[in-house]
């Protein structure tokens, strides 16, 4: 999977979102299966250190980062500063105790993943935050800025995505908390229609991908990857052969027609202008009534789905949805 812009102004990338939901599902999954047969999930602080390759990107690094802020080192053997920083990076990782992951790639034996990265030079350093990648920074660092950055990382980790990192355990035998993890992730009755819906996604099939979710939906009414996923497609499918200026414009103009403002909130959380997208929808709520108000509720609702229950944002306009309509 090639990994995904992120830059800490709060645009939202949709497939990113996906992406995070669907990782912090079988996360959530993994722990329950864990407390289950009473295990406690903790992992050695030996396993805050990981070698990854191509094959484990996906399970390793994307759906981990649902969890814990993962710092990507890129290093070859042959690379002096990298001799310099690696070591630097593995004992702030230990130290972090369980806030930040390190995934160490070898950018000789995955050239693949340095290609998709954009990788000019070694070392690099990016991290991965709810299926989200961004640039930390290039070249040997000092341990100072080093330790700057991982502190931003770790706030935006969990201020904006509530991700709190992995439980450590010193007397944890390495390797058994992630183990765990895998096995506890058995395959779901429906994975083979939500790749179908995620595959018609990247190909831009929106109609097959809203069909694929809504197959799952029927089955499974309570299935949020599907949920998820059918929002994200219908908002698309939406905003799709829109002219941005003239749909902002008939908002402008028309404060009181519900289908421009409906549209003009589609095109602002696609833009990742999230607040202003429900704060427009609120406001129309309050200026209607009838039919009309309620097309704007389930729209705004839709729009919840597709940022997700945990997000504060949506906490905050649910609250101001309540109060707009008592």
């Amino acid at each position: 999977m090639q990994p995904r812009n992120m830059s800490m102004s709060g645009v939202v990338d949709l497939a990113a979102v996906k992406a995070a939901q669907e990782a912090k599902a079988k996360a959530e999954q993994a722990r329950a299966e864990a407390a289950r047969q009473g295990g406690t999930g903790a992992i050695s602080p030996a396993d805050l250190v990981i070698d990854v390759d191509e094959a484990g990107f996906e399970t390793q690094v994307l759906q981990r980062s649902a969890e814990v802020a993962v710092v990507i080192d890129f290093w070859a053997e042959w690379c002096q500063p990298c001799k310099q920083l690696s070591p630097v990076l593995e004992r702030l990782t230990v130290e972090y105790g369980g806030r930040v992951l390190l995934a160490k790639i070898d950018v000789d034996a995955n050239q693949m993943l340095m290609q998709q990265f954009g990788i000019q030079g070694i070392p690099a350093v990016f991290a991965v935050v709810a299926g989200q990648a961004l640039p930390l920074f290039q070249g040997a660092a000092p341990e100072s800025q080093i330790r700057q950055t991982l502190d931003q990382l770790v706030q935006v980790a969990e201020e904006r995505f509530g991700i709190t990192g992995l439980a450590v355990d010193p007397e944890a035998e390495p390797g058994a908390g992630q183990a765990a993890a895998q096995e506890a992730v058995p395959a779901g009755p429906h994975d083979a229609l939500l790749a179908a819906a995620v595959e018609a996604l990247d190909a831009g099939d929106l109609g097959g991908a809203v069909r694929a979710y809504q197959n799952v939906l029927a089955d499974d009414p309570a299935n949020e990857e599907a949920k998820l996923g059918l929002a994200q497609a219908e908002l698309l499918q939406r905003v799709q052969g829109l002219d941005p200026q003239a749909v902002r414009r008939d908002a402008a103009d028309k404060p009181a027609d519900v289908e421009a403002q409906l549209a003009a909130a589609d095109l602002d959380l696609v833009g990742g202008h999230v607040e202003d997208a429900f704060g427009r929808l609120i406001e129309t709520v309050r200026r209607t009534v009838g039919d009309d108000r309620d097309a704007v509720r389930v729209r705004l609702l839709d729009l919840f789905e597709v940022i997700g229950p945990d997000d504060p944002r949506v906490a905050a306009a649910r609250r101001a949805l309540a109060r707009a309509l008592f």
